[in-house]
């Protein structure tokens, strides 16, 4: 009578421990066969970024993995395209509060009538010219640091290739042009944007913009006027001296040099376009009668009586003389 095989569970362990042998052993033998991996070194100095030899003589070409790339497109699509709509929305929302706390700046005198000159034609074009190509770059920028996010789902990926494609040659174009526009505005209006102390009562007052009392004291530019000045000079130098970096790569420039421009560059931008909003916003519907001065070159004397008094009385003396 055959004797039938039982599995107790000392013979499972024995099995299990011979079978745990069996695997080492082979494992040992397959490594001493195999040996050390002849390019194991060569991987582990591509992933740290060593560079070895090219016959390609261009900046960072003796690199096969920049581990820079990733970090910058870590900054860039997180931090920066993160926060970005947030402070946008921020100061937007907050010029809106304080329209509608505050309201219109209005005219405490009826319009007189008599018109005073403050901007000539070559003044106007230029302003209208710069803020075209700055708008121009603010859409097209915005585009292309939100436009995956925002633009493709509602259009989808083939119309949005086919427009940031013309948005990022378009951007490339405006760039140094709006840059131009720009250092030509500090040429002419350099002279009417020197601070003075003037200037810090008017901060104090706030321009006379919210609460009662006599308005503060200004010249043909007010303090808040060359506060923002100030930030369209310095704010778009950079901006532009970035762009013109990240426009022309062809004077040997690194990829880091091309990263960190490229994140001050959107950085900085973003922060030119929040500030924007609160120079439209008191150029357009925030203080009456002010858009007047940019768009037919003159204002009305009870607007320059009450927001340039001291610029409102010599353009009389001028006239009396």
């Amino acid at each position: 009578m055959k004797k039938h095989f039982v599995l107790t569970r000392r013979r499972a362990c024995w099995l299990c421990l011979c079978l745990l042998c069996v695997l080492t052993l082979s494992a040992v033998i397959m490594a001493q066969e195999r040996g050390p991996n002849p390019r194991g070194d060569f991987w582990g100095s591509v992933r740290e970024g060593v560079s070895g030899y090219t016959a390609v003589s261009s900046a960072g070409h003796d690199v096969l993995i920049h581990n820079g790339g990733q970090n910058w497109r870590e900054i860039r699509n997180g931090l920066i395209a993160g926060i970005s709509p947030w402070i946008l929305a921020g100061v937007f929302t907050a010029i809106m509060l304080f329209f509608l706390i505050v309201g219109k700046d209005k005219l405490e005198e009826p319009r007189s009538g008599i018109r005073i000159a403050r901007f000539s034609l070559a003044e106007r074009i230029l302003h209208w010219f710069t803020a075209l190509f700055f708008i121009i770059l603010a859409l097209t920028g915005a585009s292309n640091l939100f436009g995956r996010a925002v633009l493709i789902p509602v259009f989808g990926q083939a119309p949005f290739a086919a427009y940031m494609q013309w948005a990022l040659w378009i951007h490339n174009v405006s760039g140094p042009l709006f840059l131009a526009g720009l250092l030509l505005e500090f040429i002419i209006w350099v002279k009417d944007n020197i601070p003075k102390k003037i200037d810090i009562i008017w901060f104090r007052n706030l321009g006379g913009m919210v609460g009662k009392g006599p308005r503060p004291h200004a010249e043909k530019v007010n303090g808040g006027e060359k506060a923002w000045f100030w930030v369209m000079i310095l704010a778009g130098i950079v901006v532009g001296v970035t762009g013109v970096i990240l426009d022309f790569p062809i004077w040997g420039q690194s990829r880091a040099t091309m990263q960190i421009s490229h994140a001050i560059h959107a950085t900085v931008g973003l922060l030119f376009v929040a500030a924007s909003f609160g120079h439209i916003y008191i150029g357009t519907i925030g203080a009456e009668g002010t858009f007047e001065g940019m768009w037919r070159g003159s204002v009305d004397a009870s607007w320059a009586k009450q927001h340039q008094d001291l610029w409102y009385e010599h353009k009389i003396k001028e006239e009396q003389a």
